[in-house]
């Protein structure tokens, strides 16, 4: 059995080393899950982490990346451009092709608020790489026009008292063309901070993965 891999790594994109945190279960993995944070969060974000720890449970990898440099995060109005953040998200995934460790993994998206925009655009880009697309509390309006070419099924989770976006999202799932579902937490605000909000958010998530892309037969 391999050992597992828990480590920081630098990924390059458009000429510079963008900071991600790596874990592979021992003996390996079907699938590795990215994370596309929010405006204003990085790879340090307390809730997408401990998302991850359920999905280490359910035996994926998982990265955790910096979608834009310290300086760029700093710009308020690059924090908001999903080109940008989808560009990127792309260059990764492609960069995650060409490790010898993860190439042969199936890919999944997990997206929170504008970063699932980019997940959504990623996704579509990608139609024949990515297996499994979650958003948590997602902006999925800011990649309305991509939703019909996602072919990755896909997971939209809300919380229920998070009215303007949820009804965002009820409009996205309705654009969206592939195996699909609106997950919406009772009670839960936009950060998921109510008490047994996140672990909802962490099991919905790993039982998608789990069904689309832990159990993808062969990697695309």
């Amino acid at each position: 059995m391999t050992a597992p891999i828990d480590t920081s790594i630098g990924i390059p994109l458009d000429g510079a080393i963008h900071a991600g945190d790596l874990h592979v279960p021992a003996g390996g993995a079907r699938g590795i899950v990215l994370f596309a944070h929010g405006s204003g969060s990085s790879r340090r974000s307390p809730r997408n982490r401990m998302v991850a720890g359920r999905l280490h449970e359910n035996g994926l990898a998982t990265l955790l990346f910096d979608l834009l440099t310290e300086e760029e995060d700093r710009d308020y109005e690059t924090r908001f451009d999903i080109g940008l953040l989808t560009h990127r998200l792309v260059s990764a995934t492609e960069w995650i092709g060409r490790q010898p460790r993860l190439r042969e993994m199936a890919v999944g998206y997990f997206g929170a608020s504008t970063g699932a925009a980019a997940a959504l655009k990623a996704a579509a880009a990608l139609p024949d790489r990515i297996r499994a697309v979650v958003s948590r509390g997602g902006r999925p309006d800011l990649a309305m026009t991509d939703l019909p070419r996602v072919r990755a099924p896909t997971l939209l989770i809300v919380g229920g008292d998070d009215d303007e976006v949820l009804a965002l999202n009820r409009q996205a799932h309705a654009r969206l063309n592939t195996a699909k579902s609106l997950e919406v937490v009772p009670h839960a605000t936009h950060l998921f901070e109510e008490p047994g909000a996140l672990e909802q958010v962490a099991a919905l998530a790993g039982d998608w993965f789990r069904k689309y892309l832990a159990a993808a037969a062969t990697p695309p």
